[in-house]
């Protein structure tokens, strides 16, 4: 197995006690090197997205010994409030979350010239001096997971559940069903969107039922790209016996021998090496694209899925993963043109 292809997987704060917990520390000096994490509406323990944030925050502060400060955005209308409290509380560099936070970063970066900001999937629409994005092509890792779904697969179905009907999401769900038509062409898809606003990442319950209605149509596995919601998706297939695709994190621990494999983002190495950059001098503004080939997307096999992914099928995901690489395989990004060449 080549080594890059492998990883190993980890209460909301409400708005008060973070802004109060941030009132109440002191400014800091301003030669001192001070990161921050802002964590999305679907939580810092969402087992998914944030908790990757969350993960690589930690692994700087226990490398370094530099502590980060924190909060979390529970409602849109508290991310400007929240981004400018931080940026006055001495932060030196804020990684933000959440894709929902592009217009509010835009407006505040100017304030605060001094501020690193860090965007993950979107870029704001004039480049900044003191704003990163850091862009995963989704659309490869999901390819991959699409493949093994379609082997996994005995009825020849598989699902796909989105969280919020965004492009951003749907280039997860374009993805899979290109991988899943590659490895086997016959093979149906059938999708579904969780809803329209950001409480699509965050309803469990929403995400069982959703999940429930496609394996009574047949589908035996399923993938969701959905944050916090997934974890409702991932019960529903442990209580029907079906498999599921984990998302972001490895989540391949979370029921060994439901978790098919998990298409994993690595934002917990974003995070890190965005501080790592900031702390000593190196980063530099604009758009950072990470992919297969640059290990920002990837699927987990581990001891927990082992079993699951045969030789055979691991030698055909490590094949195409090869292909993507060298350009041999052309995975179509649905965010390019709101469109997708297979049927989703």
């Amino acid at each position: 197995m080549h080594s890059s292809f492998l990883k190993k997987s980890l209460l909301p704060l409400s708005i008060g006690f973070a802004l109060g917990a941030l009132a109440a520390a002191p400014v800091r000096a301003a030669d001192a090197f001070v990161p921050a994490v802002v964590f999305d509406v679907g939580g810092k323990f969402d087992k998914s997205f944030n908790q990757a944030a969350y993960t690589g925050a930690e692994k700087f502060k226990k490398d370094t010994g530099v502590k980060y400060l924190e909060a979390q955005i529970n409602a849109d209308i508290e991310g400007e409030q929240i981004l400018r409290h931080l940026a006055r509380k001495g932060a030196s560099i804020i990684f933000v979350t959440g894709f929902q936070q592009k217009a509010q970063v835009s407006k505040i970066a100017p304030e605060f010239p001094k501020v690193k900001f860090v965007l993950v999937n979107v870029a704001p629409a004039t480049p900044l001096p003191n704003v990163q994005s850091m862009m995963f092509r989704e659309e490869e890792g999901s390819f991959l997971a699409g493949m093994a779904a379609a082997m996994a697969s005995k009825s020849g179905k598989i699902g796909f559940i989105g969280g919020m009907d965004i492009p951003l999401i749907s280039r997860f769900g374009c993805g899979y069903a290109q991988g899943a038509k590659y490895a086997a062409p016959n093979t149906t898809v059938i999708s579904n969107m969780v809803g329209s606003t950001a409480a699509a990442f965050r309803d469990p319950t929403r995400g069982a039922e959703l999940a429930i209605s496609q394996f009574d149509r047949g589908v035996d596995v399923v993938f969701s790209a959905a944050g916090n919601t997934g974890t409702g998706v991932i019960q529903a297939a442990k209580d029907k016996g079906k498999l599921a695709i984990g998302v972001d994190s490895n989540q391949n621990y979370v029921y060994p021998g439901t978790v098919l494999t998990s298409m994993v983002k690595q934002v917990d190495t974003a995070v890190y090496q965005a501080f790592k950059s900031a702390q000593n001098g190196s980063w530099r503004p604009g758009v950072v694209s990470l992919g297969l080939k640059d290990q920002g997307v990837m699927l987990a096999i581990d001891e927990y899925n082992r079993k699951l992914i045969t030789p055979k099928m691991e030698a055909r995901l490590n094949q195409a993963r090869q292909d993507i690489i060298a350009g041999k395989i052309k995975v179509h990004d649905y965010a390019a043109n709101n469109s997708c060449p297979v049927k989703m």
